[in-house]
C-alpha cells in the first residue's frame, strides 16, 4: 500500500509512540477493505513492538474503517474510508496521539478539552481532495483522544455514498453532531471548542478585555497582517494580533506558484509557515475573535463579536477580502445544497453530475478544468463578451471535450427542489433571451468583497468597500493603518499583501514615534 519512501517516513514518525496502541481494521470483502487492511499491516509492520493489528470481518458498523485506540480501550477515533491524500496527516497524528505522543495544542486549550463533560460523538463527512478537510478531522480526532466523553469518526463521501444522499451532503466537510448538523465548512479546534463549551465565549471576553493596551493591534491574521506583526515585533514595540481565522483566503488556496523563491507550496503549508514565524516574536495572537467596531478615544478601540474590547496606540487594519456572491434568487437557500465555493473540496461530491462555474477569470478557469476530470460536464458563464483569464488556461479549457463556455450570460436565478440544486437561468446580455441550465452543482468564482462592513462610518472606503489607503498605509483616522486585500492595494496577490502590510506596520511605528 505504502512506497518504501513512505513507509521510510512513517516509520521515522512512528517510533514516537510512547505507549502501545490497537489498530483495529473492519472489513466487507469488497477492493477498498482489502486497500485499508494493507495500510494497516504496512502501520503494524513499522513498529510491531508498540502496534497490534486486529480485524473484524463481520463488522457490525461502517466497513472499510480503521479504529485507532490505547491498548486495551475502547476505540475513540475512527476512519471510515482510507485516509491517504491529505487526511494521511490525520491519521499519522491519530497514529501518534493515541500513543501518548503530546498534542502541540495551547496547554489551556488541552485543558479545556479535558474539562468537557458531555457526550460528543462527531461524525466529519470529507473528500480526500479537500484541503479544509483534515483542519476538521484532526481537531475532533484530539478532542476524542483527550477526553473519554468523546468519540470522532471520519468518513469519506465516496464510500459512503448512501450516507451521503440520505443526510443530502453537497459540501465538505461536513460535520454531524450526535446525529444532528453541527457545522460545514472549515473549522479550527477553538471554533469547535467555542462551539461545545457553551460558557467559553464570556470567559474568553473578559480575559481579553482586561489585557493591557497595545503599541500596535494588528486587525487580521492573513499575509498583510502577519507581515504587518512581524514588522512590528521586530522594533520591539507590545504588538498584538486578533483574528478569525489566522490564514485568511490563503488558507482556501491550493496550488501557490508565484511566490517569489518559493518555486510551488499550498495555502495551508504558507500558512503554516506563517503563524510559526509570527510566533518566534513576541506577539499576542488572538484567534478566532472577529472585530465588530472601531473607535477612536484615548486609545484605538476594537471591539469584538463577543463583546470584549481592546485598546492601542495604533491599529493595522488587514482583515482581507471573502469570495464575491452572486446575489440571485436561490443562492443563500442552497448554499452548501449545490451553490459551492471550493471546487477543490466540493467537486467530487458531484462525480458524473453536470455542473456550472460561474466567472471566467483565472479561478473561474482553473475550476473548469479541475472539475472536468470528476464531473459528466461543465458550463463556464462569463458575464463579459470576453476571458480574463490567462491564455494558457483558455486553451486548456477549450480542448476539454466536456467544457463549455458562454459568454455575455447573466445568472439571474439558482433553481432547487427544495433539497438541491437542480438548474440555473441565465439572460444573453446580447439577446436578452433566458435560458435554462440543467445542473447538480454550481461553483461561484466571481472575484472578492472586501471584509470591511464594520468600518463604513468610521473610515473613508471606496464605493466598492475598500479602505482608502496612502503610500504609507494610512486611513483617514490618525493611528490607523490598513493593509492587503481590503485597502485600495491595486493588486490582490499575496506577496503584494506581505509588502503592503510591512509598509503599514513601519508605518504605524513612525506614528508612534511621532506621537
Amino acid at each position: 500500500m505504502l512506497d518504501a519512501n513512505m513507509k521510510q517516513q512513517l516509520g521515522t514518525y512512528l517510533q514516537n509512540i510512547v505507549n502501545p496502541i490497537e489498530i483495529t481494521v473492519s472489513t466487507n470483502g469488497n477492493d477498498k477493505s482489502a486497500e485499508l487492511l494493507a495500510l494497516a499491516q504496512d502501520i503494524e509492520s513499522l513498529n510491531s513492538s508498540k502496534i497490534t493489528l486486529i480485524t473484524d470481518e463481520n463488522p457490525s458498523g461502517r466497513a472499510p474503517q480503521m479504529a485507532i485506540s490505547p491498548k486495551g480501550e475502547a476505540p475513540r477515533v475512527r476512519f471510515a474510508g482510507i485516509p491517504m491524500g491529505h487526511e494521511f496527516t490525520s491519521l499519522v497524528l491519530a497514529l501518534l496521539q493515541a500513543g501518548g505522543h503530546p498534542s502541540k495544542a495551547a496547554q489551556d486549550t488541552l485543558e479545556q478539552i479535558k474539562g468537557l463533560d458531555s457526550e460528543l460523538n462527531f461524525e466529519v463527512y470529507i473528500s480526500l481532495s479537500c484541503h479544509n478537510c483534515p483542519d476538521v478531522v484532526q481537531a475532533v480526532n484530539l478532542m476524542a483522544v483527550l477526553n473519554p466523553k468523546i468519540t470522532a469518526t471520519m468518513i469519506d463521501g465516496a464510500l459512503f455514498q448512501g450516507e451521503v444522499d440520505e443526510r443530502n451532503i453537497m459540501a465538505v466537510p461536513s460535520v454531524y453532531l450526535n446525529g444532528e448538523h453541527f457545522g460545514q465548512g472549515r473549522m479550527t479546534l477553538d471554533e469547535i471548542l467555542n462551539k461545545v463549551d457553551t460558557g467559553a465565549s464570556d470567559k474568553q471576553a473578559a480575559a481579553l478585555s482586561e489585557k493591557e493596551a497595545y503599541d500596535v493591534l494588528i486587525v487580521g491574521g492573513g499575509p498583510a497582517g502577519a507581515a504587518a506583526a512581524i514588522y512590528s515585533a521586530r522594533k520591539g514595540i507590545r504588538t498584538g494580533v486578533v483574528a478569525e481565522r489566522f490564514g485568511g483566503q490563503v488558507s482556501d488556496t491550493m496550488a501557490i506558484e508565484n511566490f517569489i523563491s518559493v518555486k510551488a507550496t499550498d495555502g495551508p503549508k504558507l500558512v503554516a509557515g506563517l503563524e510559526q514565524h509570527v510566533l518566534e516574536y513576541d506577539v499576542d495572537l488572538m484567534k478566532t475573535q472577529k472585530a465588530v467596531r472601531l473607535e477612536k478615544k484615548e486609545f484605538v478601540e476594537v471591539e469584538l463579536e463577543n463583546g470584549a474590547i481592546l485598546k492601542s496606540k495604533s491599529v493595522v487594519l488587514a482583515t482581507g477580502a471573502r469570495w464575491r456572491e452572486m446575489n440571485v434568487p436561490g443562492e443563500q437557500e442552497y448554499r452548501g445544497k449545490g451553490v459551492a465555493y471550493c471546487p477543490h473540496c466540493d467537486g467530487p461530491l458531484f462525480k458524473g453530475k453536470k455542473t456550472a462555474v460561474i466567472g471566467g477569470g483565472n479561478s473561474g478557469i482553473e475550476a473548469a478544468i479541475d472539475l472536468a476530470g470528476i464531473v459528466e460536464h461543465v458550463t463556464v458563464l462569463e458575464f463579459g463578451d470576453t476571458l480574463r483569464a490567462d491564455d494558457v488556461l483558455v486553451k486548456k479549457a477549450e480542448s476539454l471535450p466536456n467544457v463549455s463556455i458562454i459568454k455575455n450570460a447573466m445568472t439571474t436565478e439558482v433553481l432547487g427542489d427544495d433539497e438541491r440544486v437542480i438548474g440555473l437561468k441565465y439572460t444573453d446580455r446580447k439577446t436578452d433571451e433566458s435560458h435554462l441550465v440543467d445542473v447538480a452543482g454550481i461553483f461561484v468564482q466571481i472575484g472578492l468583497v472586501p471584509n470591511s462592513e464594520f468600518l463604513k462610518d468610521t473610515l473613508e472606503l471606496t464605493n466598492r468597500g475598500e479602505i482608502v489607503v496612502n503610500g504609507h498605509g494610512e486611513t483617514s483616522l490618525p493611528g490607523v493603518f490598513a493593509a492587503g486585500d481590503v485597502t485600495t492595494a491595486p493588486y490582490k496577490q499575496i506577496i503584494v499583501s506581505m509588502g503592503s502590510g510591512a509598509t503599514a506596520a513601519l508605518g504605524a511605528f513612525d506614528y508612534l514615534i511621532r506621537h
